[in-house]
């Protein structure tokens, strides 16, 4: 089971008309769990937000209805638990956890796809909570219909309730988010700053966050102004076609300059401390600075799975709120990656 992410709240989620559907079934749902739209199945492209309003949905349970059992967990990581269930023959023990859980909050379920074994357990799991009336929210990229080598019995059920979509923001959405994400980082953002990224930034919201990220760690380290000159200049290969600001490659490659190991070193499963932090803070980088999902990450890590590149983000926004070594490391590898 993952933690909160308490950055991730309905308060500072921007609604706009791409996303205010979603927005609205999400705040329902977390209002008055296992009474409306159950289940609810939120899908949208990557970086749009379906993540930030599962949650929100968790927060806003556990705020409100703190006596209620909830598990959040990507499907990347039911299916390592199952795994290690069939292995360890604790199949009760993995049943049992479900049973007796009250909200089901699971992201990227298309990963399950063409997983026999897991369908099969998540159907039961599905059916349990849904005639006992306990909540259900998915997430994927795609409708359930248009999910491959997804069983028609998981198909529908995903189909029961109420699906909502996220589409890419309109400007003014992309406008809110940067001045909300601005508000929430301590940034000056000038008005025609925002406008002119929000004009060359407009299918995924984590590379508009990027953006504004990437011209903050400018902007401190110069001690210059964010202007629509530096925009120019420091994100000149976002403008020109709106790939991802840096490849995973190159963020290794720096990190682990800086940390004195091998891109290899960290892509295999070696748990020596200077290892294993250069590892975490070059998955929290990744997260950070491209636009790649949690398990595209893992993947330029030797296959590491979902909850590995959740858990090393985690950790590293955890150390970095007191521990000013870290603050001063991750500063030297951005001005580096600029």
């Amino acid at each position: 089971m993952q933690t909160t992410q308490v950055r991730y709240t309905f308060e500072n989620f921007v609604v706009g008309s791409s996303n205010q559907f979603a927005h609205a079934a999400a705040l329902a749902v977390a209002n008055q769990p296992g009474t409306t739209y159950n289940p609810l199945f939120i899908y949208g492209g990557v970086g749009l937000g379906k993540t930030h309003l599962l949650h929100a949905v968790q927060t806003q349970i556990n705020r409100n209805w703190p006596n209620l059992v909830l598990v959040y967990l990507n499907a990347e990581a039911f299916i390592n638990e199952l795994i290690n269930a069939i292995r360890y023959e604790k199949i009760p023990e993995f049943q049992a956890r479900y049973r007796s859980t009250d909200v089901l909050l699971v992201d990227d379920v298309q990963f399950m796809a063409g997983k026999e074994r897991t369908q099969e357990e998540f159907f039961h799991i599905f059916n349990a909570f849904y005639e006992t009336q306990k909540q259900i929210v998915l997430t994927s990229d795609k409708i359930p219909k248009e999910i491959p080598d997804l069983e028609e019995r998981l198909r529908s059920r995903f189909e029961w309730g109420l699906i909502a979509d996220i589409q890419p923001p309109d400007m003014e959405t992309r406008v809110a988010i940067l001045r909300k994400k601005a508000e929430l980082e301590g940034v000056v953002l000038p008005g025609d700053v925002a406008l002119f990224i929000a004009s060359h930034v407009h299918s995924n919201v984590r590379i508009l966050e990027g953006s504004l990220m990437r011209l903050k760690a400018y902007s401190d380290m110069s001690g210059q102004g964010i202007s629509i000159e530096m925009c120019k200049q420091v994100l000149k290969d976002i403008l020109e076609d709106q790939e991802p600001l840096l490849s995973p490659d190159e963020i290794i490659k720096a990190v682990c300059k800086h940390y004195k190991v091998k891109p290899s070193d960290i892509k295999s499963p070696k748990r020596a401390k200077n290892i294993a932090m250069a590892r975490q803070v070059a998955m929290y980088l990744c997260r950070e600075m491209t636009s790649e999902s949690f398990p595209e990450i893992g993947n330029h890590f030797g296959g590491k799975d979902h909850s590995t590149v959740i858990h090393a983000v985690n950790k590293i926004e955890s150390l970095l709120a007191n521990d000013a070594n870290l603050q001063r490391d991750l500063q030297t590898i951005r001005r580096s990656l600029l």
